[in-house]
């Protein structure tokens, strides 16, 4: 079996095993795999073929890893208004509790909401701002 054929079959069972286990590293390592098959091509012996693999791979995988680590970390999905779709809406809660929670009635159910900052229970129209649990957090709107 040529050179070439081998590091091709490489990067294709990369590829397949991502498409099973959602590994996006082992597209990376696949990169990798095909630049071996290209220096295969070009004539580079095989001890060239593995370290054209291990520069072009590795440099990949480093290079996916550096940019989601400078990215930071998203909202958790308790406050993130993208994956819940309850943030930023308003309420009205008509009376507080003693304890500093209130029950409304929002879309369809009762639900507890409890305010994120420190301020005095007022009843009025209120905008939520997170989702802990079956709370729902809010601000004065």
């Amino acid at each position: 079996m040529a050179d070439t054929t081998f590091w091709w079959l490489l990067a294709g069972a990369c590829i397949v095993l991502e498409l099973v286990t959602g590994t996006f590293y082992l597209l990376m390592l696949a990169l990798g795999f095909v630049a071996a098959a290209l220096a295969a091509y070009l004539g580079l012996a095989l001890p060239g073929q593995i370290a054209t693999a291990a520069i072009a791979g590795g440099g990949a995988v480093a290079i996916w890893y550096a940019v989601r680590s400078a990215r930071g970390r998203k909202d958790r999905a308790s406050g993130n208004p993208d994956l819940n779709l309850d943030i930023g809406e308003t309420l009205t809660v008509d009376r507080w509790n003693p304890d500093g929670t209130a029950s409304v009635h929002y879309r369809g159910a009762r639900w507890t909401v409890v305010q994120r900052a420190a301020q005095p229970p007022v009843a009025g129209t209120y905008r939520v701002v997170g989702v802990v649990g079956n709370r729902l957090m809010v601000d004065k709107a």
